[in-house]
């Protein structure tokens, strides 16, 4: 049977462990040479070590597969361009760029410095622009290519003590959209997916209420490596006219998301003021309101199938 991404070069960041690994894992099995980007850092940006990626590689390459480390920082423009530059001369090319790369730095609100903003932002969202920027350039001159940025469902619905991480997550389904846009014409498409997988990235999810504790116990039963199989899917040819998508993955189950539109609207002839929103608007809007304290275990009360 012929293995989908056959002669591909795929890149991915955050590669060494979680999620990113298990793609690198699954994209080589089918056929990919893979370039394994991980600085080897801890969950908040911190430290770095080699081990992580040049585990996965090693085990790659022990299964017959081809892959190369490379530990740069996505956040650092330079060091990000690397990873694409490594791709094309180890490799002669590059056909898929999967920006999985990410760090947390939870806080409530009121408490979140601005070294906590800043430090997520830049890993999570303008690493996966200066990685995508790199990349674009070689897209555009074979008029292929295909960009898998990873989003949350904590940027899609929200989350307790992550507005500088749901941001982040949300500002990639932006980015996705607008080179989407901006590439379709030379045949290069751009996706996202939120995925559902029990990783060091959610082991820092509450577990002190029965609902949390609920939450934790369903995440765990989710694996990293049931992300893996759409990731291998947007990377190859078979998927060349799927892009400006959202896509989630919750274990066995794979959905599509909307995008923000109108769902109610009222027109008033003469105007409105404040007192006729009030009286008026708010009360015919306010059945459709999104619920206040949503996160997605309200959006996802059922155990994952």
């Amino acid at each position: 049977m012929s293995r989908i991404l056959e002669g591909k070069v795929v890149a991915i960041t955050g590669a060494g462990r979680g999620i990113g690994r298990e793609i690198a894992l699954l994209c080589a099995r089918e056929g990919a040479a893979v370039v394994v980007n991980d600085p080897g850092v801890a969950q908040g940006g911190d430290g770095g070590d080699a081990g992580p990626a040049e585990t996965t590689v090693a085990d790659i390459v022990a299964a017959d597969g081809q892959a190369i480390a490379n530990l740069a920082d996505v956040a650092d423009p330079k060091a990000a361009a690397s990873i694409v530059e490594d791709a094309v001369r180890r490799f002669g090319r590059i056909d898929a760029v999967v920006n999985n790369a990410g760090i947390l730095r939870d806080t409530i609100w009121h408490k979140m410095s601005h070294a906590d903003w800043t430090s997520v932002i830049d890993v999570n969202l303008t690493g996966a622009f200066n990685v995508s920027k790199a990349a674009t350039p070689y897209f555009r001159e074979q008029q292929s290519g295909s960009f898998i940025h990873f989003t949350s469902t904590s940027g899609l619905i929200g989350n307790l003590g992550q507005a500088n991480y749901s941001a982040a997550k949300l500002g990639l389904v932006a980015m996705s959209q607008s080179i989407a846009l901006d590439m379709a014409r030379v045949g290069v498409r751009s996706n996202c997916i939120a995925p559902f997988a029990w990783s060091r990235m959610t082991a820092s999810i509450p577990a002190e209420t029965p609902e949390q504790k609920q939450r934790v116990e369903r995440m765990q039963s989710m694996s990293a490596d049931k992300i893996a199989p759409l990731v291998a899917y947007l990377a190859s040819d078979r998927a060349k006219d799927v892009t400006n998508q959202i896509f989630s993955v919750r274990r066995n189950e794979i959905m599509l998301f909307s995008k923000p539109r109108p769902i109610r609207s009222m027109v008033k002839a003469d105007g409105w003021t404040a007192q006729s929103i009030a009286d008026e608007l708010i009360p015919a809007f306010r059945p459709s309101f999104a619920r206040a304290d949503e996160v997605s275990a309200h959006v996802f009360p059922y155990d994952p199938v």
